[in-house]
């Protein structure tokens, strides 16, 4: 029979409480060895995962808690780090918002299944650099129910924006003040952002973290998804390095 008796001890060692708030912490776990495989492509990465948890509870109090707390309902984002995250001079990332109808089942509406692969190759091949994978920000944070709400509306000739306004939410609702908070304690050093959404260079350059220039990443581009990045442009200011070509 197995002994338990080390269990906490080991779970202990990988645990990293991180100041977010005046009244939570988040739950810093890992590093998990995890290999990746994506068609030719494959590399392991160093998995991290987060929960928000009060303030005052102890690292003991968290493990004694998952029983009962129902994770399964509810969302954690992660972080896959490569190379020596901490300590080399450059290296990169990407804040990826959470696409389950691009990122898991393909779907050729948006480009969002094209920036996270790419995001990989583009950090192994560079040797250094981490993927935040945030799980709050489907549909631009208005959740997948809501988002399949305003895909009917895009089917019936509304842009991305008019439909999430449409439902009564903002154009873009994303915030990324957790990971903000667990890429600094991860590292100190400056990073270069892969984005094309200047929200999201802002949102690093407030907190110093940013290197002076962007990674652009276009591609992917259907004939399917040609509105919704047109609209990225015209409406959510994405940065256009050049144009946009079938």
């Amino acid at each position: 029979m197995k002994d338990f008796s080390n269990t906490k001890e080991i779970l202990f060692n990988k645990m990293t409480l991180v100041p977010f708030n005046d009244n939570e912490n988040l739950c810093l776990v890992g590093p998990v060895k995890l290999p990746i495989k994506q068609g030719d492509f494959q590399t392991t990465f160093q998995w991290y995962t987060w929960l928000n948890i009060d303030k005052k509870h102890s690292k003991e109090m968290v493990l004694d808690a998952i029983t009962n707390d129902n994770l399964a309902v509810k969302q954690q984002s992660s972080v896959l780090v490569y190379g020596d995250f901490t300590n080399a001079e450059d290296a990169i990332i990407r804040m990826h918002s959470i696409c389950h109808t691009g990122d898991i089942f393909g779907s050729q509406r948006c480009d969002c299944g094209y920036q996270l692969h790419e995001s990989m190759k583009m950090i192994a091949e560079h040797g250094c650099g981490a993927i935040f994978y945030l799980a709050n920000h489907e549909g631009r944070g208005i959740g997948l129910f809501s988002k399949s709400l305003a895909y009917l509306l895009q089917e019936e000739g509304y842009d991305t924006v008019e439909a999430n306004n449409a439902l009564g939410f903002e154009d873009d609702t994303r915030n990324y003040e957790e990971a903000i908070s667990v890429l600094e304690s991860l590292r100190s050093k400056p990073v270069t952002l892969i984005t094309n959404n200047p929200k999201k260079l802002a949102a690093l350059k407030e907190h110093g973290l940013l290197a002076h220039n962007h990674i652009p990443l276009w591609g992917g581009l259907t004939e399917t998804n040609r509105h919704y990045l047109e609209t990225k442009v015209k409406k959510s200011g994405h940065i256009l390095e050049k144009e946009l070509i079938v």
